[in-house]
């Protein structure tokens, strides 16, 4: 990922957003507009979600190929989760049919949900760590997926860590976090990380909150934790719009500088295919903009 322009406090930042397929018409013309926005920052990626099983393959490869012919660095992520190894490599001959150089590879929820036990697929690859392998020696970029509150399907972190490291073994350069809210969470995963030989960038995943319940619901299945100070800032306001809004900026601005302070130059957005809180968090660090949106007049 290269640079971006940015240098708040005398350090190159860089930052990678994420977008999901959208399901309709309305959908497709507010993530064009969204990214063609925050293309602005000069992102070093922006990448799309993808289903457990391909259950997302055609409007995912739909999306990402629009991104790239808006001239957008767009990656997508590839699970292996129902799926054989040929299937899986057919879907990766597809994207890299629209031009993917990038992937973020995972292993996916089970069919049944997150929470239901997971059976790796007969000829399938068994888990995140094999995926990478599989891909490795076909020259794509890969990025993989961290925990630092430790992935609900872990017996611990232990083992959560040892899996990330068999995930960089195989040949990951990048670790995206799941979101996360208190910064000392991160900082003790970090340190995990490091003394376990893992030296690739664990770049943290920041969700600037749009809806404090969607927040409480995506937290409870993944393992995360909505700490009860952000409860209490944004409760009272989550009827009025406008003020919670504000409240959530104000929130994400505060755990970037404090994560820029700690040392960090490198964050993934979890934008929920919205610009504005972003663009405002963005702007609220300091993160410049280029002269013009390099997707200007290129989302029709």
């Amino acid at each position: 990922m290269k640079p971006a322009t940015v240098t708040p406090g005398g350090k190159a930042l860089r930052l990678s957003f994420e977008f999901f397929p959208p399901k309709t018409p309305e959908g497709e013309s507010q993530l064009w507009e969204t990214a063609g926005a925050l293309s602005a920052y000069d992102p070093g990626f922006m990448s799309v979600t993808y289903g457990a099983g391909g259950t997302t393959k055609v409007p995912t490869l739909a999306t990402v190929g629009h991104l790239l012919k808006m001239g957008l660095p767009a990656a997508s992520h590839l699970t292996c989760v129902g799926a054989t190894k040929e299937e899986t490599h057919a879907v990766v001959a597809d994207f890299q049919g629209v031009g993917v150089k990038h992937f973020v590879a995972l292993r996916g929820d089970p069919p049944g949900g997150v929470g239901a036990p997971y059976q790796p697929h007969p000829g399938g690859y068994a888990n995140a760590a094999e995926l990478v392998a599989g891909l490795r020696g076909l020259g794509f970029e890969i990025s993989v997926s961290a925990y630092p509150e430790k992935h609900p399907q872990s017996p611990d972190v232990a083992a959560d860590v040892d899996m990330l490291k068999r995930k960089v073994d195989a040949g990951a350069t990048r670790a995206l976090t799941q979101f996360f809210f208190e910064n000392d969470d991160f900082e003790r995963y970090l340190e995990r990380v490091r003394k376990a030989g893992i030296s690739i960038p664990i770049v943290p995943g920041i969700l600037p909150v749009h809806n404090l319940s969607q927040v409480q619901k995506f937290a409870g299945m993944c393992g995360a934790t909505v700490p009860g100070w952000l409860a209490d800032r944004l409760g009272p306001v989550d009827d009025r719009p406008q003020e919670r809004a504000a409240v959530a900026v104000e929130l994400a601005i505060r755990q970037v500088e404090d994560l820029i302070a700690r040392g960090i130059d490198e964050f993934h957005f979890y934008t929920m295919n919205r610009s504005t809180l972003v663009s405002a968090v963005c702007d609220g660090v300091g993160f410049a903009k280029a002269e013009r949106s390099r997707a200007a007049g290129a989302a029709a």
